[in-house]
This record gives C-alpha cells, structure tokens and sequence, in this order.
C-alpha cells in the first residue's frame, strides 16, 4: 500500500485498460483504452495537476477461464467470468493505494469486477460505495430475464447481489452493494422484466423525461446530497451511450435521445464540485463504430470537467478536489 494519503494521495490517477468486448452485441469495444488514450487522457489529466499512473492493459492472455457449466442465457460467461476475476482485484488494489483508478473499457461487464474490487476496499474502511450509472440501459437484467444473454446488460443486476451470477467471481471475495446505492441516470431503454425487476427493487431512476422536467442539475444535485448524507463515496460507470448518438455515435447500442454535450459537461462538472468521486468507468466506446475520433475525445473533455477543467475560473468547494481517502 502507497504511504500517500490524504489529499496528496488523491491527486494521483491510476490508468487501468479493460479490453473486454464479448459482453456486448458488437465488436470493437476492445479498441476503447488505445483511442482513450490516444485523444489525450493522460495528458489532460497531467495539465489539471494530477499524477497519472498508467498501468496499460489487461492482456487477454492473462485469463484463466473456469469449466464450471455456465448458467443459461449467458453469452461468453466464462470469457467474462475471468475477466471479472481479474479486474477485481486490481481494482481493490489499486483503490487502496490511495490512487483515483480510472477503468478504460472495454464493453460494461468490465464494472462487474471493477465496482467489486473498489467497493471491496471501501467496505474495509467502513464506507458506502455509491455507484452513478450514467447510461441510456438499466443494465439491470440477470439470466431469468434478459432478452439477449449479453452479459453487459446484467452489470448492475450483478453487482447488487442478483441471483444467477452466483459464481461468476470463483474465489474472488464478492462485495454487493444494495440497490438503493445504485443511481440509473439517463436511462430510456429498459427490456420488460428488468423494468419490472428495477420497480420491485426501488433503483433509482432518472430517465430523459425527468432530465426534460427538472434538469440534470436538480437531478443530480439529489444524487449527491443523498450519498452525502450517507458520508459515501461515487463510482461513476459511464458509458458513453448515456450521450446522445448525434453528440456520441460510437457505440454500438445507440439509442436516440440522449444526453447532450453541455447537460454531460455540467454533471460532470457538479460531481466534481461534490468531492465525492473516487473511482471510474469509460465503457462501451466503439472506436470501429466512431467518427474520426469523436466519440473518444468527446468522452476525455467530459473526464476534464470531472476531475476540475473549468471554462472560466470559478470558486469550488475547499473538498472539490476529492475528499481524503480514509
């Protein structure tokens, strides 16, 4: 573990590439982490101050697939399962060294090992992980009721403790959050059952029409003040289809409607202000789907205002930066 603590521990950012594309129905998600990478991320981060660690990529390679008879209507389960078997502990260790990690996907089952493995470390210092699902889907399916088997679509559903998934870890500790930690922002495509299943749960929700009512700063502003209220701490799990496709078109489950450039930049910029992120996703970012880069640079200019680039210089909360890691 770092000696870093506190507030110099949390100027540093840990890159960690998850390549993963089998969870999703298209791919090209594996190429996310280069083209992150490529549209500036580290750099932009260095520019704000930050000491950025890039740890590369998990290399498919270094997978080691189980033989257990897979549930039904999980496409790629055990691909996924050790994807998840690997993120997860690195995700726990990079999250106890003080260091903000940063998960470069890769389609969005990466988050099944990688909220694991943070809320693992938090759990130990006696804290409640939040997660803010920025995303147009629930993903909030498990086998009993996925139209698909995509396994992207049951991350959520996964990491509150789902039936179904049961071994999807192995031996790796599995650290649930419940659903009332679990925020869906953006949402506007939900499959029936898993609509019913988010119902029964109580997750909450914030799809478009509430967005068109009230605002994304109202909105989110509730979803601070309520982990606030807890002294928890935010992952954010943001995939890029939370945009609209005319502002993000690579990704490849588009679905019109969605967030646009300035109400994505002021989220971003509200959760920065919080002081309450410690841990993130880029997921679904499609590369093979994009145009020229868009998508790519798109997303680093939304992680700028998450972690403090500002239009103009404006007066931010003293714990704006992040809050100390203990």
């Amino acid at each position: 573990m770092s000696d870093l603590t506190g507030r110099d521990a949390a100027r540093r950012v840990a890159l960690l590439g998850v390549p993963v594309e089998v969870g999703a129905s298209q791919p090209g998600t594996l190429m996310g982490p280069a083209a992150l990478r490529t549209a500036g991320l580290g750099p932009l981060l260095e520019s704000l101050g930050f000491a950025v660690e890039d740890h590369g990529d998990i290399l498919g390679l270094d997978l080691v697939r189980a033989d257990d008879p897979p549930p039904q209507n999980t496409r790629h389960y055990h691909e996924i399962g050790a994807w998840a078997r690997i993120v997860s502990p690195r995700a726990y260790a990079l999250a106890r060294s003080g260091a903000i990690p940063i998960f470069l996907g890769g389609d969005h089952s990466l988050s099944m090992g990688s909220v694991n493995g943070v809320a693992r470390h938090w759990h130990e210092m006696g804290r409640e992980v939040f997660v803010l699902w920025l995303d147009a889907h629930a993903d909030y399916n498990t086998p009993a009721t996925t139209l698909t088997g995509n396994m992207h679509g049951m991350s959520g559903a996964f990491l509150c403790g789902e039936p179904g998934l049961d071994d999807l870890l192995g031996n790796q500790p599995r650290a649930s959050i419940t659903p009332d930690q679990l925020d869906l922002f953006g949402v506007r495509s939900i499959d029936p059952l898993e609509k019913e299943l988010v119902h029964d749960r109580r997750v909450a929700i914030v799809d478009m029409r509430a967005i068109d009512e009230f605002g994304v700063g109202v909105l989110i502003r509730r979803v601070i003040e309520r982990v606030k209220a807890k002294n928890g701490v935010l992952h954010l799990s943001f995939d890029v289809d939370f945009l609209d496709p005319a502002v993000a078109p690579g990704v490849g489950t588009t679905v019109p409607g969605g967030a646009t450039y300035r109400e994505a930049h002021l989220v971003m910029e509200l959760l920065h202000d919080s002081g309450l992120v410690r841990s993130v996703d880029i997921v679904e970012l499609n590369p093979f789907l994009d145009e020229r880069g868009r998508t790519a640079r798109v997303a680093v200019e939304l992680i700028g205002s998450l972690f403090g680039l500002q239009i103009t210089y404006r007066r931010t909360p003293t714990n704006a930066v992040f809050p100390d890691s203990t």
